[in-house]
């Protein structure tokens, strides 16, 4: 996940000297948790990484393992929690199991689609004190109607959004960015303002659950990269103009250095300093800074890799899973620098990016080094001469 709004803040501000701590040794940070506590989803949408239908799964965890699972957490530090699904509001205990949460000090996020927020369930949202409330909308009527497989779904998310802003709920949309919808991006981003959202993550397409089924929709390369060049272009008039807003982005490190470009066209004198935070953030945290818990207690490196799981938090605590007793693939994905291969192998920008997603490369080669196909940057932009471009490809 790459915070645009808070490194163009620093820019825009005066240099903190906290910024240069060292962070923690990376296979000891204490990850963001994004937990899939119901698969059941009253949308069937397309891009769907969990592969969510309406309908019950067997085999979920209870009220009281979830409590217990809630502990776990807190005895491994984790303080930021993401409450996901499925649809997380169809859950009974979801309000239970947020108030456990917050009252052990976890910054708690509900992710949801939105189409089940209305008059009756606000007061509860509003009394769970989310830190924030993030509702994914992937475009236009027609686009979401179409993504999402729900004629109602456009208008039920819009109101969800003008119902928690009216109980002051910090609200976030989400966009899963495709060829269907990268032309309407600007649109939705007007009605983030007009909606008085505060924040907007757009997730690049990963190629996993229903999501795996419509690569050949991801976004064209240079789709992808004019998108990311607006926001960042948005962040830094919304931060201009004194506004209180953040852009995000997701799945694709790669905008990090996007974003060291646009520095060094209109901020040169602060490149060096933000090439340097950058370089500290390091690019894809998948199975370090990032981890996924899913419906069954299944601990997964991130939420595209609900194919491989690391361990189950009815067996084995997550702090033993996570921490003290790795997975081979967790710590295969700790290593820096990573052995990779391809054009992310002789990539000049690594220590930045960190070798991207290894979801996209994993589903379209088999093997976790691979280049990312995601990857929207030049050959000449990551530094490959002739020479370097012949040799990657009689390598591959």
């Amino acid at each position: 996940m790459l915070r645009l709004s808070h490194y163009l803040r620093q820019l825009h501000s005066a240099p903190n000297p906290q910024s240069a701590r060292k962070p923690p040794l990376i296979n000891r940070d204490s990850p963001v948790v994004i937990w899939n506590l119901i698969r059941r989803c009253n949308l069937t949408c397309r891009h769907c990484y969990s592969t969510s239908t309406d309908t019950d799964f067997a085999g979920e965890l209870s009220t009281a393992e979830a409590h217990a699972v809630i502990d776990q957490l807190n005895e491994a530090g984790v303080r930021v929690l993401i409450l996901s699904g499925g649809e997380p509001l169809l859950r009974p205990d979801v309000f239970e199991l947020a108030d456990h949460a917050r009252e052990l000090g976890f910054y708690v996020a509900l992710s949801t689609n939105g189409t089940l927020i209305d008059e009756a369930i606000l007061p509860r949202i509003a009394a769970a004190q989310f830190d924030y409330v993030g509702i994914s909308l992937d475009g236009l009527r027609d686009t979401h109607t179409y993504m999402r497989r729900d004629p109602t779904a456009y208008d039920k998310s819009l109101e969800a959004v003008r119902l928690c802003r009216s109980a002051g709920i910090k609200v976030g949309l989400r966009t899963t960015l495709n060829q269907h919808n990268a032309s309407e991006l600007p649109a939705v981003l007007d009605l983030m303002h007009e909606l008085d959202v505060q924040k907007f993550y757009l997730s690049h397409l990963n190629y996993s659950g229903r999501g795996k089924h419509h690569r050949k929709q991801d976004a064209h390369l240079r789709m992808t990269r004019e998108a990311v060049d607006l926001l960042i272009q948005r962040a830094w008039s919304d931060i201009c103009h004194g506004l209180n807003t953040e852009y995000v982005t997701g799945n694709n490190d790669a905008d990090a250095v996007r974003l060291l470009d646009w520095a060094s066209q209109h901020r040169p004198d602060d490149y060096q300093r933000l090439h340097a935070m950058l370089t500290r953030w390091g690019g894809n945290a998948t199975g370090s800074s990032i981890a996924n818990i899913d419906n069954v207690g299944e601990v997964h490196p991130d939420t595209y890799w609900w194919h491989y799981s690391v361990g189950n938090v009815r067996k084995r605590s997550f702090k033993d899973i996570w921490f003290d007793q790795p997975d081979v693939l967790l710590t295969e994905l700790r290593r820096r620098p990573r052995p990779l291969g391809g054009r992310c192998g002789s990539c000049q920008w690594l220590e930045v990016c960190g070798g991207n997603t290894r979801t996209r490369a994993w589903a379209t080669s088999g093997e976790l080094w691979a280049e990312d196909p995601g990857c929207y940057l030049t050959d000449a932009e990551i530094g490959l001469t002739d020479k370097r471009i012949a040799a990657v490809q009689s390598a591959t």
